[in-house]
């Protein structure tokens, strides 16, 4: 990956919906040799994805919630089974295995504190679970996923 790979990856992190010959513009390539270089960046999972970034307060989406679990179980099989279980909660947006005095933390978005209880709920009927607990976002302050290249 050179200067030119990482200059077309940080205008697609910034708007993918740029146009092949937009970006090879502003990099300085014409269009064939710029959707080459994405291709490649593609086929070799540098780009996993392409997706639309939304306004969730827009739509409704107005508590955060960061959930803290320890548990009293670490084998492969369960950790299998319990990832599943959190990984089919649409509530979860984001999960994480995590190093220190908590096995695994959760981003959490839901409408309410009323729809928090109810995700709450589902959560501590899986076995294992040693401590389950949650943080709420009183003010989202910075909310980039980019990846600083």
């Amino acid at each position: 990956m050179d200067d030119l790979d990482l200059k077309i990856l940080r205008i697609l992190q910034s708007d993918s919906r740029m146009t092949v010959a937009e970006i090879g513009k502003q990099v300085g390539l014409s269009s064939s040799p710029c959707w080459k270089r994405i291709n490649k960046l593609t086929k070799d999972k540098i780009i996993i994805k392409h997706t639309a970034i939304l306004n969730q307060k827009k739509l409704g989406y107005n508590l955060i919630a960061f959930v803290s679990i320890k548990t009293a179980n670490h084998s492969e099989g369960w950790l299998k089974n319990f990832s599943k279980k959190i990984s089919l909660m649409q509530e979860v947006i984001e999960f994480y295995r995590m190093a220190g005095d908590v096995d695994y933390m959760l981003k959490v978005i839901v409408r309410d504190i009323e729809q928090y209880d109810s995700f709450y709920k589902k959560i501590i009927e899986i076995e294992g679970l040693k401590e389950v607990s949650s943080r709420f976002s009183m003010e989202m302050i910075k909310n980039d996923i980019s990846v600083p290249i």
